[in-house]
């Protein structure tokens, strides 16, 4: 059971892979020994942290080796609050002490915290090395992994230093999300579900049918496999048409707006990424139906799938909604010192828009905050 989805953009065009126990082939597709060659060079270096190179770290050297290919590694701590500039380094440390080139090829073994960095390091290290996601989290499989946003976050923001930088393969093996933690693997639902409500109304139809949404091992392996293909085929499409946000890939932002605002106000750690979405999906979702633009029926059917999923649908205890609105400015999507929003105009589809008042903006935080 295996899916090749291709990404086609003009300068480079890069493969999506999702094929159970591809880890121990790692080396296989790098080489292209199972697809065209790459030319990824000789050197590699295996960019991890240290709970998935515990998991993982052996099969994929051994998988890279296997072809001749040297590898180093390079450990990081693991967590949100450690995507910084100052983690970065280790990277650039590593690719120094090892001594990469620009025909070399980084390797990122982990989840979206890990592509991200690892992504960005090789857009920078000698102005532009080659990079693989190799990502292990089922968020970073449907999202972080695929369209080359690379980045590091600011005290003040999520992602606000990062470069478009697009891998060279995505290799997913679906057998990984065993060992994912479940509050991990509920978090990423939020992406898939976000992919049902602005682009793929069949699927969101296909999770509103599952028996539970809240832990892999719940899920049937088929709906898994149709799961990851149907989000990648929707990112890749997306990201085909727009590789650099300047139109139709804003509409992957949906729930996100206000979802960054929440995960930075709490500082990365009390509330995770896919939890924020989630929340923001429901804010996104109050303010459509709000403005008209949306069927309250849909809405429920949102939160319901969401409340599914195991996912928060409210704001936090504690998180002061005037912060909320003053870190809504700083996020990369506003324009012209207007937010920009993603809002769901049935299930499939979404409008990006300027039009949203603070006052409903407010009047919506309220109507979801826990306190």
């Amino acid at each position: 059971m295996q899916s090749i989805i291709s990404v086609n953009l003009p300068q480079q065009s890069y493969e999506i892979v999702i094929s159970p126990g591809g880890i121990d082939h790692l080396g296989a597709w790098m080489t292209g020994i199972q697809t065209s060659s790459l030319n990824l060079g000789h050197k590699v270096l295996l960019v991890s942290n240290p709970s998935i190179f515990q998991h993982y770290g052996d099969r994929a050297t051994t998988a890279l080796r296997q072809y001749d290919l040297e590898v180093a590694s390079c450990i990081l701590p693991d967590g949100e609050q450690h995507k910084t500039l100052a983690t970065l380094e280790q990277i650039y440390d590593a690719a120094l002490k090892n001594r990469l080139e620009r025909s070399s090829t980084f390797v990122a073994l982990g989840g979206g915290v890990i592509g991200d960095m690892t992504g960005f390091a090789a857009a920078t290290w000698l102005r532009g090395v080659n990079v693989v996601q190799v990502p292990t989290s089922l968020l970073a499989m449907v999202d972080a992994a695929i369209g080359g946003k690379t980045g590091v976050n600011h005290p003040q923001g999520k992602n606000l230093i990062g470069a478009f930088h697009q891998p060279r393969l995505v290799l997913i093996d679906p057998q990984v999300l065993q060992t994912l933690p479940v509050r991990e693997f509920r978090a990423a639902m939020a992406e898939v579900i976000k992919y049902g409500v602005i682009w793929d109304a069949d699927l969101f139809q296909q999770l509103e049918q599952s028996v539970s949404l809240s832990q892999p091992q719940a899920l049937d392996l088929q709906l898994l496999q149709e799961i990851l293909t149907r989000s990648c085929q929707a990112k890749a499409h997306v990201v085909s048409k727009d590789e650099k946000e300047a139109g139709l890939r804003a509409i992957l932002n949906y729930g996100h707006t206000i979802g960054h605002a929440i995960e930075s106000l709490t500082g990365y750690a009390t509330v995770n990424h896919g939890e924020a979405v989630a929340i923001g999906m429901v804010a996104a979702g109050k303010i459509a139906v709000e403005m008209g633009l949306w069927q309250t029926a849909e809405c429920d059917r949102q939160r319901i799938l969401i409340e599914k999923a195991g996912l928060p649908t409210r704001i936090p205890a504690g998180v002061d909604l005037d912060a909320i609105l003053t870190s809504l400015q700083s996020d990369k999507k506003v324009k012209a010192g207007q937010v920009r929003f993603v809002l769901p105009t049935q299930l499939g589809t979404a409008i990006v828009t300027d039009q949203v008042s603070s006052g409903l903006i407010r009047m919506v935080l309220e109507q979801i905050s826990a306190d």
